[in-house]
């Protein structure tokens, strides 16, 4: 499943940029290539939210099932809106490192989910 995949890759990118990768350029609007303990916090807990995206898609998707149909379905759709949030949101970044990836990025997420969603 590709959204996983995806999504694995932007938990790696956290992961890393938590623990004080000079990649800051691509996160949290591209102000710090080190993050600030506040931010790397905040990469720590973007890591644990996209594992929860995953088991969203996983379940909706039929791969396992640990979630009610109904929210799985509902969930689905909100996680369609809040990656065209982000494709909005990266594209008008100062950093134009983040705005040319992660506007992309969650344009594929926000593409991806919708045919997740709607299957």
């Amino acid at each position: 499943m590709l959204v996983v995949v995806v999504l694995g890759a932007l938990g790696v990118l956290q992961v890393l940029v938590a623990l004080g990768a000079p990649l800051g350029r691509f996160v949290w609007g591209g102000g710090h290539d080190v993050l600030p303990a506040r931010l790397r916090v905040g990469s720590a807990v973007s890591v644990a939210l996209y594992a929860g995206m995953a088991v969203v898609v996983l379940d909706r998707s039929g791969l396992v099932t640990v979630l009610p149909d109904g929210f799985a379905r509902a969930a689905t759709w909100v996680l369609v809106g809040y990656f065209a949030v982000g494709v909005l949101l990266n594209a008008v970044s100062r950093s134009r490192a983040e705005a040319r990836t992660m506007a992309p990025t969650c344009l594929v997420l926000a593409l991806l989910t919708a045919a997740v969603a709607t299957a």
